[in-house]
């Protein structure tokens, strides 16, 4: 006899286990806008590389022969796939299946998921909608006893963090450990008008507040980008997908390998005269910074994250010849380009990326300080701004610094790793010191102002008599700033960075890695 009975009785098992929750679910998850689980892993991966990992796993119903009549899969499909012919490993919340809810949870597939991309050093994508923690109150009389909170397997979650790219794709409503699995990450998307993400959603939130909510109102794209709690949000499932696929495309499969070179499609010696008036003399007005960032970068490469949280700083991963780079630079649209509370914490959470995966770090500086006044010492400013200082001396990554114009107090200082030496430059634009001229006049020289017939006239003295004074010109005859060059020459200098910092990355875990 041969073995076709039992590869029968697999099969059968696996078309029960492809229908999901059943038509009606099915369609009431394409009714929302939303694609199924399995629909969402066939377009974020390669063609046909899917392979997928407890197939037939799930609740399963005998008749009275022992044989069996249904077979409700478990609400996770996961499994190994390519992007970009890479190795991935890959996780889809199938919320046709009790809405996701831990009622329907085999929590042995999420743990070998996150184990296999621990072991294997292969990014994982988690594609997210549901619960995915304790259930809900029904579960108590379901069970017949209240589940004592705990987490299993959350530690290999966090191992991953300092070990392999890990991407989460929020895609419906999520909450609770949902909520948790798509905030641990390296980078997270949310779905506008679609998505939602809470601690608690309405049900919970609204028995509790005089203010009824809605998904949106409560846990929609913006106020979680606006918070930091996302990176990104787009317009549909498929930007989701293509914004994970591309930014894996900058990182390594994991901190053992070092991030790979993409196409060199852009010339080292281009130069863009619009660089050159890019900073306006008078130091009163702002300028848009990204435009610069794109025009030293290679041309389409710049990535942003976290657009909508802690404005005043600009993050995102671009390539310099191909190589992959971590970009910072300061916005002097908001507050100056000056640091909140916010921007801090932002930065400290891009530098550990970069220092987690040894990409070398870029920082377009122009820093007035820290934030200043009452709102922004009830914030802990002071204290933001030391853990991202700290974050910075702790790393050892290149670092490639240019000060576009200013930097100024202890944020100011921070445009560098002060630990080691690192390729330093400013454009004649810069201005640098303790405190700006604009505002340490009236403390240092109050007796003078004091004591003259004609205050502004004296103060503009005083002025004209400093500005010379604080040239950058002064400043590099004492080698306190290493070159002043040409902001057209910035790209060619880029690149000579980064084909000098490329054999020097090094690879494995750091100390200290990225956390949430």
């Amino acid at each position: 006899m041969s073995w076709q009975p039992e590869m029968d009785e697999l099969r059968r098992r696996q078309e029960m286990a492809r229908e999901m929750g059943g038509a009606d679910k099915v369609k009431r998850q394409h009714d929302g806008g939303r694609l199924t689980a399995r629909e969402r892993i066939e377009r974020l991966l390669d063609k046909e590389s899917f392979r997928e990992i407890g197939s037939v796993a799930g609740m399963a119903e005998y008749d009275g022969k022992n044989d069996l009549s249904h077979l409700m899969p478990g609400n996770l499909v996961m499994g190994r796939g390519r992007i970009d012919g890479r190795p991935i490993a890959v996780a889809a919340d199938d919320f046709t299946v009790r809405g996701g809810s831990a009622d329907a949870t085999i929590k042995g597939k999420s743990l070998f998921i996150e184990e296999y991309a621990n072991q294997f050093r292969i990014p994982i994508v988690r594609m997210i909608e549901g619960s995915g923690g304790g259930g809900s109150v029904k579960t108590i009389e379901t069970t017949g006893r209240a589940n004592v909170p705990g987490v299993s397997g959350w530690t290999t979650v966090v191992q991953n963090m300092g070990q392999v790219p890990t991407v989460g794709l929020g895609l419906g409503s999520v909450a609770g450990l949902g909520a948790a699995r798509l905030a641990a990450t390296h980078y997270s998307v949310m779905v506008k008008e679609i998505s939602a993400m809470f601690v608690a959603g309405p049900p919970v939130v609204n028995r509790l507040s005089p203010k009824q909510y809605d998904k949106q109102e409560l846990g929609g794209w913006e106020i979680q980008l606006r918070a930091g709690a996302i990176d990104e949000a787009v317009d549909s499932e498929e930007e989701a997908f293509a914004a994970a696929r591309r930014f894996l495309s900058y990182l390594p499969s994991s901190v053992y390998e070092a991030p790979p070179r993409g196409p060199q499609t852009d010339d080292v010696a281009r130069r863009e005269e619009s660089l050159f008036d890019a900073i306006p003399r008078d130091i009163r007005k702002p300028y848009r910074i990204r435009p610069i960032v794109e025009k030293v970068v290679d041309q389409g490469s710049f990535m942003e994250m976290g657009r909508l949280y802690g404005r005043s700083v600009v993050t995102g991963l671009a390539r310099v010849d191909g190589w992959p780079v971590a970009v910072m630079a300061s916005d002097p649209m908001f507050y100056g380009g000056g640091w909140t509370a916010d921007a801090c914490q932002k930065v400290v959470r891009f530098v550990d990326l970069a220092e987690t995966f040894h990409i070398p770090l870029v920082y377009f500086c122009d820093c007035p300080g820290f934030l200043i006044g009452l709102e922004a010492e009830k914030s802990g400013v002071i204290r933001q701004g030391v853990r991202a200082m700290s974050a910075m001396f702790q790393g050892t990554v290149p670092w490639f610094s240019v000060i576009i114009r200013n930097a100024f107090g202890v944020a100011g200082a921070a445009h560098q790793n002060g630990n080691r030496l690192n390729w330093r430059y400013a454009w004649p634009s810069g201005r640098w010191g303790s405190l700006p001229l604009e505002g340490g006049i009236e403390a240092a020289y109050r007796a003078d102002l004091d004591a003259a017939p004609d205050r502004k006239a004296k103060q503009a003295e005083i002025e004209d008599r400093l500005n010379k004074l604080r040239s950058p010109f002064r400043s590099a005859e004492t080698f306190w700033i290493e070159e002043i060059i040409d902001p057209r020459d910035t790209r060619k200098v880029l690149c000579e960075f980064v084909e000098a910092a490329a054999p020097i990355r090094g690879s494995g875990r750091t100390s200290l890695w990225m956390r949430p």
